[in-house]
């Protein structure tokens, strides 16, 4: 489980910072940045993806409560396009940095990328398991772009958008092939490429034809 650890060795206010939405088909990347009360922790923070919906959707209004500042920021399909994956990741990082109320004066992100960000960076290979300021930005991304890709579904019936959140899986292949891309598709991935071949999507998981692999 996540800890406060690494925090108390940086220069105060700290933030982790942390992102959603980096390997679907379809829809904007996500990214949360969160200060934390050292003395207000939200009981049972861990890395999103080790969490249920419901706890997610909990701790988010915990986090919210709680926190010192907290943000949230999002970088656009026609934004993947246009400065990869990695490019867009870090501007939906600093736009969240930059929606918080207040301003970290350090920051810990999670992965290897030292994106460019309003503060210094420490970069935490798997910093959502390891911080608890990181895994806190990690829920508010992941819970805001859930909801988000919810509202899709509405938006863009057929695809299953509220279920798989635009990752991969067989009824989003199928409807894919069937529909062809929508409008939050991403226009420069594989499988939508492989779909507006008339080619099954789920074939470009390993294979040459993705250009930009989900990391």
């Amino acid at each position: 489980m996540p800890d406060y650890i690494l925090e108390t060795a940086c220069p105060a206010p700290v933030c982790g910072v942390d992102e959603a939405g980096r390997g679907p088909w379809a829809g904007p990347v996500s990214a949360g940045a969160v200060i934390l009360d050292p003395r207000r922790i939200p009981e049972g923070l861990n890395d999103s993806k080790k969490l249920t919906a419901k706890a997610r959707e909990r701790l988010e209004i915990e986090i919210m409560e709680s926190a010192v500042a907290f943000g949230v920021g999002f970088a656009s399909v026609e934004e993947i396009s246009a400065l990869n994956i990695v490019g867009a990741t870090g501007l939906a990082m600093r736009r969240a940095v930059e929606a918080m109320a207040v301003a970290p004066v350090f920051a810990l992100v999670d992965g290897k990328y030292p994106f460019a960000l309003p503060c210094p960076v420490k970069t935490v290979i798997g910093g959502d398991a390891i911080s608890c300021s990181i895994a806190a930005a990690s829920i508010l991304a992941k819970v805001a772009r859930d909801r988000l890709m919810k509202e899709m579904d509405e938006r863009y019936p057929g695809y299953g958008f509220s279920g798989h959140k635009g990752y991969r899986a067989a009824i989003h292949a199928e409807a894919l092939l069937r529909l062809g891309p929508c409008e939050i598709h991403r226009p420069t991935w594989g499988p939508v490429k492989l779909a507006l071949m008339g080619r099954n999507p789920m074939l470009a998981w390993d294979d040459a034809l993705q250009d930009e692999l989900p990391l």
